[in-house]
């Protein structure tokens, strides 16, 4: 027979939007640092085509957070979130950014030759494994707190008027 818990009932945990909302905010930051190191290690501009703008780009990013925050909204409703699905969130994210820069590419230049070689750059350059890691590493830190049942300190005689 166990005894009950000395330090009262258990925290329920990081609540599923906070975790969502720190998660995304992360991989976003996460995302510009990384991609703006590689642009400077390599000394190039992440989509380098002239006349092309920074749109596509743009785009991309955006539906690079709203794929990251769907797919770990979907993992974080789990009342016990599993790691296993940091991966999956990380290659949904860096696909969903290749997709629609490709997509916006073709737009912007009317060229699919142009936004397959966009496509393939980002591949071959570096930034879509930026946004790989970068998502993974945010979509565990998203799983974590949603998995940690910590709570505040409080002292014994706090504790008494509860009840």
């Amino acid at each position: 027979m166990s005894s009950p818990n000395p330090r009262g009932p258990e925290s329920p945990g990081v609540s599923v939007i906070l975790a969502l909302v720190l998660a995304s905010i992360s991989f976003f930051a996460l995302a510009v640092f990384g991609l703006g190191a590689v642009s400077i290690a390599t000394d190039s501009d992440i989509i380098a085509v002239p006349g092309l703008g920074q749109l596509p780009g743009a785009i991309g990013m955006l539906a690079a957070v709203v794929a990251f925050a769907l797919s770990l909204w979907s993992s974080l409703r789990r009342t016990q979130p599993s790691f296993v699905s940091a991966p999956a969130v990380a290659l949904a994210t860096a696909l969903a950014h290749l997709v629609v820069v490709w997509i916006g590419v073709i737009a912007a230049s009317g060229d699919i030759i142009v936004a397959t070689v966009v496509a393939g750059d980002l591949v071959r350059g570096g930034a879509s494994a930026v946004l790989l890691v970068a998502s993974a590493i945010a979509a565990w830190g998203g799983i974590a707190l949603r998995r940690t049942r910590a709570q505040h300190p409080q002292w014994p005689w706090e504790r008494e008027e509860d009840e």
